[in-house]
């Protein structure tokens, strides 16, 4: 079932952060979670999930940090949703084919489909995507704050 938890919120925030704040180095877990109010003991639980799933990259060491695995308009939000479900690992309660038979052949299916429809969604919705929309609110990113002294 899809359903907005606060860690599937804080994943698509971290890469979003990331993308959008992405300078020559990598970002810290430290900066996202300064940035977007993310707890850390959420943060990095969720990060390693997305470097295991390709979607991040993560560099160990004093100057390590997280970088997009692949370029931003090349991850859909659908990908990181699907990771943070697996991550939570909570049944869907419309796959269960027990129950009444209204349940079963009416509503579930009519779930069903409403979250098919919501997956093609944000299969079809990337991670550039939701950085021009954060640029286009005027968020300012910290990259190109660092970018615009050194010209």
């Amino acid at each position: 079932m899809l359903r907005l938890s606060k860690k599937l919120l804080f994943a698509i925030e971290a890469v979003v952060d990331i993308a959008y704040h992405a300078g020559a180095g990598p970002v810290r877990s430290t900066d996202i979670s300064r940035r977007q109010g993310i707890p850390r003991r959420y943060l990095e639980q969720v990060l390693q999930q997305l470097v295991h799933h390709d979607i991040l990259s993560g560099q160990r060491g004093p100057k390590g940090g997280y970088r997009l695995a692949r370029e931003r308009r090349r991850i859909s939000v659908g990908e990181i949703i699907r990771v943070v479900r697996q991550l939570e690992g909570t049944s869907d309660p419309a796959a269960d084919t027990e129950g009444s038979e209204l349940g079963v052949k009416v509503l579930r299916p009519i779930w069903r489909d409403m979250q098919r429809q919501m997956m093609e969604r944000f299969d079809n919705m990337t991670v550039e995507e939701l950085c021009e929309k954060a640029r286009e609110e005027g968020i300012t990113s910290e990259a190109r704050q660092i970018t615009d002294f050194t010209i």
